[in-house]
């Protein structure tokens, strides 16, 4: 049952050839260095960017997958949430190719395709549900940052979220501040390997709450206080160094800590974790620490998958097609807004 995936929600233009549970191809276009001059993305410029890059990813997908589209047994794509703009080029393309070929079309809810990235690995990739158990999930990037119980597959629970800035955001506005290219989240974790995480305190915001929420924004307010009281600081680049590792040191802490906290709350004995923030070497390196301390198993994706790629969007439909069959309408409309169990108009 091979399927076509698109996935433009932000800045990543992708692609993907998905057959059951078998990833075929996964082909993103990244638009990193166009947003770059501008410190972040822009909505229209990544609109332009998707509508130029769309064809040829997908032509490229296909051809990789050795699939014609004649071949397909659908189409799916990314529905929401994301920028409105962004999500209309992916959607409406995929809308439409449905409709020339006679086949079914499937709105996909991004976040919880990010939940079923860390059960694809292996060469080539494959998503292996067979050991699929029911597991508290921490998504986290630039955009989102929450905790998700998955009880089942097709069913889950949010159980906390940002309150304001995502960890992503927080290391991308922290490494503005230390003068560091946009996105800084890898060129933190690269500088924080050779700092001491210890060197400077900063805080844990939400850490000994009970509840499962997050909120980042008060570190980045922390660091900005803590440049602006040392000034010449950035001017030594172990400094630099030592800034980075403290500042990643309390957002992962913060995250494992809750994360973990949700899991025994939850009485799972499986995490997992997707999202761009989840290439963080410290996040995972942490993870696993603890969660071996806890008897907890788990299940990191692959890097390829943590970032925004249709690939995961893929997974999900075949998934849904073969547990619920539950098909989108082609005159469905994008969801920018959509939360993660909440209903949509098909």
């Amino acid at each position: 049952m091979p399927l076509l995936a698109f996935e433009t929600s932000c800045d990543e233009t992708g692609a993907a050839v998905v057959d059951d549970d078998k990833v075929l191809s996964n082909v993103v276009s990244s638009q990193i260095v166009l947003h770059a001059e501008y410190g972040g993305v822009v909505p229209e410029l990544a609109a332009r960017e998707h509508l130029r890059n769309l064809l040829p990813v997908a032509q490229l997908a296909l051809r990789e997958a050795g699939i014609s589209t004649q071949s397909l047994d659908g189409v799916c794509a990314t529905q929401g949430p994301g920028l409105p703009s962004a999500l209309m080029i992916g959607m409406k393309a995929a809308q439409a190719l449905a409709f020339a070929l006679e086949r079914p079309f499937l709105g996909v809810h991004h976040h919880e395709a990010h939940l079923y990235s860390p059960w694809i690995s292996g060469s080539p990739p494959v998503a292996d549900f067979s050991r699929f158990q029911p597991n508290v999930s921490l998504i986290v990037s630039g955009g989102h940052t929450m905790l998700v119980h998955v009880l089942d597959e097709l069913r889950t629970q949010v159980l906390g979220a940002t309150l304001d800035d995502a960890a992503g955001e927080c290391f991308d506005k922290i490494g503005k501040l230390v003068g560091l290219p946009y996105p800084a989240g890898a060129a933190i974790d690269r500088l924080a390997r050779d700092g001491n995480p210890a060197a400077f305190s900063f805080p844990r915001p939400l850490i000994n709450q009970p509840d499962h929420d997050f909120s980042f924004s008060g570190l980045k307010t922390s660091v900005r206080y803590f440049l602006r009281d040392r000034p010449g600081i950035l001017n030594d680049w172990q400094s630099i160094r030592d800034l980075c590792a403290s500042a990643q040191a309390a957002i992962v802490e913060v995250l494992v800590t809750k994360t973990v906290r949700a899991a025994r709350t939850a009485g799972v004995r499986c995490i997992t974790a997707s999202g761009g923030v989840a290439c963080n070497s410290a996040l995972r390196a942490q993870l696993l620490t603890a969660c071996t301390g806890a008897g907890i198993s788990l299940r990191v994706a692959d890097a390829s998958f943590c970032t925004d790629n249709a690939a995961m969007i893929g997974i999900l439909a075949s998934r849904r097609l073969r547990l619920s069959a539950q098909m989108s309408s082609l005159d469905a409309d994008i969801q920018p807004g959509w939360i993660l169990g909440g209903t949509v108009n098909n």
